[in-house]
C-alpha cells in the first residue's frame, strides 16, 4: 500500500488522540472484500494499524484480513461455524452477540447473531461486566467452546462462552475529548469531523460540511426528529448502518409492537433500545397499521406512548429518509417538498409540525470516488461514544447569552430549533468554547431547517401556519436578523416581471382560510363570441367565470370592445400555482384578462386581482384578506387590486405585508381592470 503522506491536520489528530484515529483508506480497502460494519473494521485497524510505520500497517492489515477470512461469521456460514467449533473444541469468532434473562430457569442465555444460534451459556460475570450484552447486544471477539450439557432440566445446549472482548470501545473519557478538541481550531474540527466520516473536506464548501453533520444530531440529541429528502446515492442513510452502533436502519414496514412495546410479552420496542430510529424509505410508513403513525404522531411530540394501560416513555430519536424524484425548483414551484412522502403522512399537518429540521438532501452531492479520504479520522467507534456520551448534556439554552427570538416563532418552533442548535454545538463546540459569530451560524442554519418545514405546512394548510418570516435579535445590539430557505420556500411563483397580454394572476381563500392561487390565461381566436374552457378550472370557479363572462357581453359596449368581443371566441385556462386544489373566485380577475387580451394591454408587473362578481354584477369581496395578502407577499407579489368592501379589513392586516403589497382599491369591474392594466 503506497505511503500517505501526512498534513498538518493528520500531525495533530495523530499526536492529541492517539491510538483513537485511523487512516481511512485503510477502512474502503478491507471494506470491499468483507460486509462488517465499518465500527467493527476501524476497532480491528484501530488495535494493530494504528501506525505512521508503513511496515507495521502493512503488517497490521494482514492481521486484520486475516482475522476477518478466519473469525467472522457471515450470515449464510452459520452451519459451518457451529461445526467448526465442534471440530476444534474451541474457536474465536466476531459476532454480535445479545443477551436474555430467562426467569423461568433464572438463567441468562447469550444469542449469537450470525452464528444462529439463541442458547448459548454464557458466565454471569460477562452480564455485569457488559451491561450492553442486555440492551440490544454489542459486537465482540468470543471464544467458544464445545462442550456436552450435563443439565438435568431445562434447555441444554452445547455451544459455551469462554471468553468476551467487546469490539466496540470497552470506556470513554468525554473529558479527555474535550480537552482534545481545545488543540483545534474550529475549522480544523469540522475538517477532522469530516474525515471521520470518510470523506474528504476539501471537496466540500463550508455550508455541505455543516449539512453532512446535521445527519449526526439525532445521535447527540435525544427525542430528535429529522427527515431529509433528495436524490438516490447522496449517502442519506450510511451514518445510520455504518457509523454508530446505536442507531438501526428499518428497511421496511415494521409492526406496533417491533417498534413500541409488544404487551404480549412485556418489552420494549426499537424505539425503548436504540439511540436512533431511522426509516431508510419513509415511502414504507404507506405499508404501516395507521396506529403507527397516530402513536409516532404522539412520541414526537412527548416522547412518550400509551400502549393498554402503560404509558410508556423513550429517547430515540428519529430520522426519516425518502427520495425526491423532481428537481428541487419544479418541487418549490408545482407543489410542495414533502410531496415525496407517502399519502398516509404527506397531508397530516399535524405530524409534519412535530418535525424538528428538515435537511435539503437535494443540495448534497451525489457520492463519486474522489469525495472519499485517504487521511486519519477518529476511529468510528470512539467517536460515537462521544456522541452518544454527550446525549446527557442540555445545550438549548447556549441561544440565550446572545440572542432572542423573533416573534413568528411559536412554542413548537422555539423548541425545535433550540433542539437543533444544541445537537450542532455538542458535535462542533463539545468544550463550551465558542464565539458569537459561532453561535450565530449555528442558529442560522437550524432557523432555516425548521422554518423549511413551516414553508410547506404554510403552503399545504391554514392561516395558522402563515408566520414564517423567522428571526433572531442580537440582545446586545437589538438588531433582527432574518433567516430565509435558499429555495425561498415557493416565492417567485408571481413573476417581477410583465405577463402577456390576457394573463392575470388572481387569488381568493376559503371558509377554512386557505389561499388559491392561480395564473389566468386568456387567448382569443376568429369565432361569434363565445366562452371556451381549456383545463383547470370547475366547480364554483368555472361558474365564477361564467358570471363574468356575461357580464362582459351586457357591458360589452360601455367597455368599448364590442366589435372585437362579437367577431373572437374566448379560450380560457387556469394554472393553479400552488396545486392545493383551491378554487378561485375570479371573475374579475376573468374580466380584466379579457379585456387584456382585446387591448393586446398586459397588466402591470406582480399585480394580484382579488374578488368576484354577482349574477346582477355586483363586486363580492372576500371573506378574509389577511391569508391572500400574506400569500400574495409571500409569493412576491407586489400590489393588490382589491374590492372597496374589503378596506374595512385592513386594521388586522400587519404592517410588514403593507410595506411589501401595495392595496389598490375598485368599485366596480370596469375599473378594476383599467387600475390593474395602468391605464386609470
Amino acid at each position: 500500500m503506497e505511503p500517505l503522506v501526512k498534513d498538518e491536520l493528520d500531525k495533530k489528530a495523530t499526536k492529541v488522540f492517539a491510538g483513537r484515529v485511523v487512516r481511512k483508506d485503510l477502512v474502503r480497502n478491507v471494506k470491499v472484500g468483507a460486509n462488517v460494519p465499518v465500527f467493527v473494521l476501524e476497532f480491528l485497524l484501530g488495535t494493530y494499524c494504528a501506525s505512521d510505520d508503513q511496515v507495521a500497517i502493512d503488517a497490521g492489515l494482514k492481521i486484520v484480513n486475516s482475522t476477518l477470512s478466519e473469525n467472522f461469521v457471515r450470515p449464510d456460514e452459520s452451519t459451518k461455524a457451529q461445526s467448526l467449533v465442534r471440530e476444534r473444541g474451541k474457536h474465536m469468532i466476531i459476532d454480535k452477540i445479545k443477551v436474555r434473562y430467562d426467569s423461568e430457569e433464572d438463567k441468562y442465555w447469550a444469542e449469537l447473531v450470525n452464528f444462529s444460534h439463541k442458547y448459548v451459556h454464557i458466565p454471569e460475570k460477562y452480564v455485569i461486566q457488559f451491561d450492553r450484552l442486555l440492551l440490544g447486544g454489542i459486537w465482540a471477539q468470543v471464544t467458544i467452546r464445545h462442550m456436552y450439557d450435563e443439565e438435568a432440566t431445562g434447555k441444554k445446549s452445547p455451544f459455551w462462552i469462554d471468553n468476551i472482548k467487546p469490539i466496540q470501545l470497552a470506556s470513554f473519557n468525554l473529558d479527555e475529548y474535550k480537552e482534545g478538541r481545545k488543540a483545534f481550531t474550529t475549522d480544523e474540527w469540522i475538517d477532522f469531523l469530516i474525515r471521520s466520516l470518510g470523506m474528504q473536506p476539501s471537496e466540500f464548501n463550508r455550508r455541505l460540511k455543516m449539512l453532512y453533520l446535521l445527519r449526526l444530531v439525532p445521535f447527540c440529541e435525544h427525542n430528535y426528529n429529522l427527515i431529509e429528502l433528495g436524490p438516490r446515492g447522496t449517502g442519506k442513510s450510511y451514518a445510520y448502518q455504518e457509523i454508530s452502533p446505536y442507531g438501526i436502519l428499518l428497511t421496511g414496514p415494521t409492526t406496533v409492537a417491533n417498534l413500541f412495546y409488544n404487551m404480549g410479552t412485556g418489552k420494549m420496542g426499537l424505539i425503548g433500545l436504540w439511540d436512533v430510529v431511522a426509516f431508510d424509505e419513509v415511502a414504507d410508513l404507506q405499508k404501516m397499521p395507521k396506529e403507527i403513525i397516530t402513536m409516532l404522531k404522539t412520541y414526537c411530540e412527548s416522547g412518550s406512548f400509551a400502549r393498554g394501560r402503560e404509558q410508556l416513555a423513550a429517547y430515540a430519536s428519529l430520522a426519516m429518509f425518502g427520495n425526491t424524484n423532481q428537481p428541487i425548483d419544479v418541487m418549490v414551484k408545482s407543489s410542495h417538498l414533502f410531496m415525496p412522502l407517502p399519502d398516509i403522512i404527506r397531508t397530516d399537518m399535524a405530524f409534519i409540525d412535530r418535525i424538528h429540521s428538515y435537511l435539503p438532501g437535494w443540495e448534497i452531492p451525489k457520492m463519486q470516488t474522489r469525495f472519499f479520504t485517504s487521511n486519519y479520522g477518529f476511529v468510528v467507534d470512539y467517536l460515537a461514544e462521544a456522541i452518544r456520551d454527550l446525549r446527557k448534556y442540555n445545550f438549548t439554552d447556549v441561544i440565550d447569552q446572545y440572542f432572542s427570538f423573533g416573534t413568528h416563532l411559536n412554542a413548537r418552533d422555539v423548541k425545535a430549533v433550540r433542539r437543533t442548535v444544541s445537537g450542532m454545538m455538542k458535535l462542533l463546540y463539545p468544550h463550551s468554547e465558542y464565539t458569537k459569530e459561532e453561535l450565530a451560524e449555528v442558529l442560522e442554519l437550524s432557523l432555516e431547517c425548521r422554518r423549511r418545514v413551516k414553508e410547506q405546512l404554510k403552503k399545504m394548510g391554514s392561516f395558522e401556519y402563515y408566520q414564517t418570516s423567522f428571526s433572531y435579535i442580537d440582545n446586545e445590539t437589538r438588531a433582527e436578523v432574518y433567516v430565509g430557505v435558499p429555495e425561498e420556500g415557493g416565492r417567485g411563483l408571481i413573476s417581477p416581471d410583465p405577463l402577456a397580454p390576457g394573463s392575470v394572476y388572481c387569488a381568493s381563500v376559503d371558509t377554512e382560510g386557505k389561499v388559491g392561487l392561480y395564473r389566468i390565461e386568456v387567448g382569443m381566436s376568429a369565432g361569434t363570441g363565445k366562452l371556451k374552457f381549456r383545463g383547470g378550472i370547475a366547480g364554483s370557479m368555472k361558474e365564477s367565470i361564467q358570471r363574468a363572462f356575461s357580464y362582459i357581453e351586457s357591458h360589452k359596449v360601455s367597455m368599448g370592445i364590442g366589435q372585437e368581443f362579437d367577431t373572437s371566441d374566448f379560450h380560457v385556462e387556469a394554472i393553479d400555482l400552488l396545486s392545493n386544489r383551491i378554487p378561485a373566485d375570479s371573475g374579475v380577475a376573468f374580466i380584466t384578462a379579457v379585456y387584456s387580451a382585446i387591448r393586446s394591454h398586459p397588466v402591470r408587473p406582480g399585480v394580484v386581482i382579488l374578488g368576484d362578481i354577482s349574477i346582477q354584477g355586483n363586486i363580492k369581496p372576500l371573506s378574509s384578506l389577511i391569508e391572500v395578502l400574506q400569500n400574495t407577499m409571500d409569493n412576491g407579489g407586489k400590489s393588490a387590486i382589491i374590492p372597496l368592501e374589503n378596506k374595512r379589513m385592513f386594521l388586522e392586516v400587519s404592517g410588514d405585508i403593507l410595506e411589501q403589497v401595495d392595496p389598490i382599491f375598485y368599485g366596480d369591474p370596469i375599473t378594476a381592470a383599467m387600475k390593474a392594466l395602468g391605464l386609470h
